[in-house]
């Protein structure tokens, strides 16, 4: 990558979505001033999304996303309609396009319906303008919902010939104005002078000279709070909260050493953990901690999925593979099916697990996580994390929720 280059993850996500030969493609194209996607006469030609990073004036860095048809045909067929809602669910910008010749179907209907649930900004493009006649154009406007404002919700445009087209990208770079995420990890609790104690246990599974991206991002947040920050090991917390001062505002733990650390530290003193900061800066704490509950309506046999975002070089009494099955079926009492996934690998299907456990998602973007949680939430499959889990199973779960103000 260039050193120009934003990130894939840091751009807007445009998808065009609508019915097979709607002129999805041919759109795109247009908008791009590329060929980018397969186009043709054939109904079905885009079989899988087709991601394109590139640079779109006036709006900036994007990923333009292609999808199939939303009335594919068939078991295949289903697959892909299937991919389609997915992308969704990584989706900055929706551009619904939809035949002028034919109008709005219940396909149409049905995305649109789905668009507006996640609250998707979006754009009706009623394409092929140039081939419909006036009774088409008449029996299009009459299937669009009623209210929609021409120019703002939907716009007619020909992507044979252009029409419409730069009216598409004004309105698409207007649509993209978004304002700056003003969340904070945990600065938002502290303030200046106050004292946060990050317990950070350094094993053999810990990279050598260095704490890992949450523990390094954490550190940053409190310096920007103008607060103090001291990383200790877990057996120097006790000796090291009896000799300091003051009184810390809080304390931050890896999960892997919960149970000690809440232990050593008195109850007076608000105790968290990385993943469950990281949870709340990205907007899925109380999604996460409800699927911790899910623990208790487990069976044997159950499918257990726990999903890793980073490719990190396995090793022995890894936490993903080893430890957390042990503790969960420790707590559970039952035999249960563990499958296994890391870095971008996560699959289309959830419907046969019962319970997702992710890691904290800290080499993920937020985009991903939002997108991976959207996936089981459309397939009414819980989803936790390791550090919600493992509070959870240590019985800490609602003291780590306090300094948030969030009831168990």
């Amino acid at each position: 990558m260039g050193m120009n280059q934003t990130p894939a993850a840091e751009r807007v996500h445009i998808g065009f979505f609508g019915k097979r030969n709607a002129g999805k493609s041919s759109v795109m194209n247009q908008v791009t001033g590329q060929n980018l996607a397969v186009v043709s006469d054939v109904k079905g030609t885009t079989t899988d999304p087709v991601y394109k990073t590139m640079e779109l004036l006036p709006l900036g860095p994007v990923v333009m996303i292609d999808t199939p048809g939303i009335d594919d045909e068939g078991t295949l067929g289903s697959l892909r309609v299937k991919k389609s809602y997915q992308v969704l669910n990584k989706t900055d910008l929706a551009v619904l396009v939809i035949d002028a010749k034919e109008g709005m179907g219940p396909e149409d209907r049905a995305l649109l319906d789905r668009i507006k649930k996640k609250q998707i900004p979006h754009i009706l493009v009623l394409n092929k303008k140039d081939m419909a006649d006036e009774g088409a154009i008449r029996r299009t406007l009459e299937s669009l919902p009623k209210g929609l404002e021409e120019g703002w919700d939907f716009l007619w445009v020909s992507a044979a010939n252009g029409t419409g087209i730069q009216e598409l990208k004004e309105r698409l770079a207007l649509l993209a104005k978004t304002e700056e995420n003003p969340r904070k990890i945990v600065g938002d609790l502290l303030s200046p002078g106050d004292l946060a104690v990050l317990v950070v246990p350094i094993d053999k599974a810990a990279p050598k000279g260095r704490l890992i991206l949450p523990q390094q991002q954490t550190i940053r947040d409190i310096l920007d709070a103008d607060a103090t920050a001291l990383v200790i090991k877990e057996d120097r917390l006790k000796e090291t909260l009896a000799g300091l001062g003051k009184k810390p505002s809080i304390v931050i733990t890896d999960s892997q050493v919960f149970g000690k650390v809440s232990k050593d530290t008195p109850k007076d003193i608000p105790l968290t953990s990385f993943s469950i900061l990281f949870a709340r800066y990205k907007g899925n704490l109380e999604t996460l901690a409800k699927g911790a509950r899910m623990l208790e309506k487990l069976k044997d046999g159950d499918k257990i999925l726990i999903s890793e975002g980073c490719t990190h070089h396995r090793q022995c009494g890894d936490i993903g593979t080893v430890k957390l099955p042990a503790w969960i079926q420790e707590y559970t009492g039952k035999t249960l099916d563990f499958s296994f996934t890391s870095g971008t690998e996560f699959p289309d299907r959830l419907e046969v697990y019962k319970l997702i456990v992710h890691c904290g998602g800290c080499m993920l973007s937020e985009r991903e996580m939002k997108y991976r949680l959207s996936c089981a939430n459309d397939q009414e499959v819980p989803m936790t994390n390791y550090g919600t889990l493992i509070a959870y199973m240590n019985g800490i779960l609602e003291r780590s929720l306090e300094p948030f103000g969030i009831q168990n």
